[in-house]
């Protein structure tokens, strides 16, 4: 094995990073439910008009990256392996989400700048967890 990659002791920073990924993750569920739980008729009409163009996958990709992400993260926190394979789904999840927010042609000619921004950051996070994962479990500090 390469000694770049050999077991060592759990970092004192691991747990905070654990937990921080949870909360990151919990903020990713919070802001799933309140998608599906808004009334479109609420709504500005131009951001009504790009809820409504959303398809039904971009939703479910959604919903995949933010449940699968929290539960690897409380995998994280757990300090088991099956969290980076979880975090790795949810990964690919976000990527699916950010590819449909990008290729619906409605959705995409109403988002600002900010908008695109908070999904790129959202996928970098996503990213640097599943990486978390990643290095905890080539320093064999999950179980």
């Amino acid at each position: 094995m390469d000694e770049h990659f050999a077991p060592r002791p759990v970092a004192a920073w691991y747990m905070p990073a654990a937990i921080a990924s949870l909360l990151f993750m919990a903020l990713g569920c919070i802001m799933y439910l309140m998608h599906v739980l808004a009334d479109p008729a609420t709504m500005p009409l131009d951001q009504r008009a790009a809820y409504e163009a959303l398809p039904t996958w971009v939703t479910a990709a959604f919903a995949v990256s933010v449940w699968v992400g929290a539960a690897g993260a409380l995998l994280l926190v757990m300090r088991k392996k099956l969290a980076e394979p979880a975090l790795l789904v949810s990964l690919v999840a976000v990527l699916a989400w950010l590819a449909g927010m990008l290729l619906v042609t409605q959705v995409r000619e109403n988002m600002s700048a900010n908008d695109l921004l908070v999904a790129i950051v959202i996928v970098a996070l996503t990213w640097t967890i599943f990486w978390f994962a990643r290095h905890s479990r080539q320093r064999e500090w999950l179980r």
